[in-house]
């Protein structure tokens, strides 16, 4: 007898019905899921209420409601309306199991729930969580059954949030002026250096070049034998590069035509493939490859100061095979006249390279980078013509601007952040060509004119790299 009364007493309770809580928005926490904290929950069954707080001087007293509610949620949505129409907003709830919720009322447009009963056009108050602003909560008619239902679902509602939640991405402003100004060594500029090979042409109609493989030797070819030369670069990375040019006639007939995926594998290693637009025009793509390489040392700067009166800078400068421009030699024995080679260190500087077997690499001029940047597909390397340069340098000396040059440095300073980095072992004097190996040892014979700067003899053509020195 007892069994069937409590089981028909637990029937007539899941048929009766309550005051439940029901999220109106919700919670970014975890603890909205779990119940952890003590977080009330959608579903949970109200106990009682306590609307306004019932301090001050002139506050009406507070109101404590329990269950069963009269009026049922329109009961307690008119004490709301009625405590927030007088200013004191706070509440407190306790649910069906010991836990609260600490809450202020808020309008809310759109009444929170279906099973509400009344209101209609009126104005609807929601509880917002003190725990968490961003939860919302209101009150609704449903059956014990219901409740535990929900209660009783709870995980599936985790899984299902879960599968449905969304990461968001934005854009956040970000002081680019000032991180280029302050983080890099040399302000406004990367270290990373490169170097675009184009593949070589085996007809002067540019109609046939040779494998994308041949193209990588040549890359790798110079990178060593820049090494060689005694340039301070060490090898980061290669790619293949894409340019897209107009093909028509022979060179259309001669190239791989890309039009379909049985093609793809000719493609490889081709370097020149062509594909037709939807005009119907020819649409050339040449292979090259781009060499990525960095200073050892990174790059540091010499400023030369200038003054009324200099006739001379004191230095000259020579260019490499690979197209590196160099210091080659420094005015010796000037203590008394005081070259601005002297005067800048730039001297004291060359002497200790040359004793210790190391070129002295230009790699910037007041700013402008004189580093070698192409091999065409005729084999030149495209770089910088001493001659103009030693034009420009003698042209600071002559309006008395400071020059700024930037050396690739063979070792980084040590700092804290910074450690030395051990240079490469160079060739012996033995395997130097004959001419650098003069410069790096011998200084080149000084060949001044007090009244003219003399910047050489030498014109500058590509196809003739040689290591012609320039003074100023």
């Amino acid at each position: 007898m007892a069994e069937q009364e409590d089981g028909s007493r637990r029937r007539r309770e899941a048929g009766a019905q309550v005051v439940a809580l029901e999220c109106v928005a919700g919670s970014s926490k975890a603890e909205e899921w779990g119940g952890g904290a003590g977080v009330v929950q959608e579903g949970d069954v109200v106990e009682a209420v306590r609307v306004g707080s019932g301090s001050g001087g002139g506050a009406a007293a507070a109101l404590d409601l329990e269950a069963p509610f009269k009026g049922g949620r329109a009961g307690l949505h008119k004490a709301l309306h009625a405590a927030f129409k007088r200013g004191d907003t706070s509440v407190e709830v306790r649910v069906r199991g010991g836990r609260d919720l600490q809450a202020c009322i808020v309008p809310h447009h759109g009444s929170p729930g279906a099973g509400g009963g009344g209101g209609g056009g009126r104005k609807q108050y929601v509880l917002r969580s003190l725990h968490d602003p961003n939860y919302l909560l209101g009150f609704v008619d449903r059956l014990e059954s219901e409740c535990l239902v929900l209660q009783g679902t709870r995980s599936t509602r985790v899984v299902s949030a879960l599968s449905k939640a969304q990461l968001q991405d934005g854009y956040v402003a970000y002081p680019w002026e000032k991180k280029m100004r302050d983080t890099l060594r040399t302000p406004n500029s990367s270290c990373y250096l490169s170097m675009l090979v184009l593949p070589k042409a085996l007809d002067s109609n540019a109609c046939l070049y040779e494998s994308f493989d041949d193209t990588l030797a040549r890359a790798n070819a110079w990178l060593y034998s820049s090494q060689a030369s005694g340039i301070p670069i060490d090898f980061m990375s290669v790619q293949s590069e894409a340019l897209l040019t107009k093909i028509s006639g022979e060179t259309a007939s001669a190239t791989v035509n890309s039009g379909s995926l049985s093609d793809l594998s000719n493609v490889t290693n081709a370097t020149l493939y062509g594909f037709e637009d939807y005009h119907g025009v020819d649409i050339g793509v040449v292979k090259a490859a781009r060499l990525w390489f960095f200073c050892i040392g990174g790059e540091t700067l010499l400023e030369i100061p200038l003054e009324e009166g200099d006739t001379r800078l004191g230095f000259s400068i020579s260019r490499t095979e690979e197209g590196f421009i160099y210091i080659s030699s420094v005015v010796e024995g000037d203590k008394e006249s005081k070259a601005p080679s002297t005067r800048s260190g730039l001297c004291e500087l060359f002497n200790r390279a040359k004793e210790a077997s190391k070129l002295l690499v230009i790699s910037r001029v007041s700013g402008e980078k004189v580093l070698p940047w192409m091999i065409s597909s005729s084999g030149a390397v495209r770089c910088f013509d001493t001659v103009s340069l030693s034009q420009k340098l003698s042209l600071h000396r002559l309006a008395v601007r400071p020059i700024q040059l930037h050396l690739l440095a063979w070792e980084k300073p040590s700092g804290p952040a910074e450690r030395i980095i051990r240079s490469p072992k160079l060739p012996s004097p033995s395997m130097l060509p004959p001419q650098l190996h003069q410069n790096l040892m011998e200084p080149n014979e000084v060949r001044v004119d007090d009244e003219e700067d003399y910047v050489g003899d030498l014109s500058f053509r590509l196809d003739d790299l040689s290591f012609e020195s320039s003074w100023v």
